[in-house]
């Protein structure tokens, strides 16, 4: 979805090599971003399923925690990926 937008808009960028750049550095930046998102929440959620398999009766609150700890990672995901469209709309 974002690699098409790119590409055009390198082709009507008229040859600006900086522009063409800091579009494939953005793009470039946020598929890194989606990606450790995906790693850390995996990660948050199959330590959670272990800590409640570990002992059930602390399910309540690591399961709480789990769930803030794995929004906390989708907020630093979602502010990267904001970061990289607003670089995209400087160019």
């Amino acid at each position: 979805m974002f690699v098409p937008m790119l590409i055009q808009a390198a082709a009507e960028s008229g040859g600006s090599s900086g522009g063409v750049l800091a579009m494939l550095g953005a793009a470039i930046g946020a598929g890194i971003a989606v990606f450790g998102a995906g790693f850390g929440i995996g990660g948050v959620g199959g330590k959670t399923v272990e800590a409640m398999a570990r002992q059930p009766e602390m399910a309540g609150r690591v399961g709480t925690q789990g769930l803030i700890f794995a929004a906390l990672v989708e907020g630093v995901a979602l502010i990267a990926c904001v970061v990289a469209f607003l670089i995209v709309g400087k160019f």
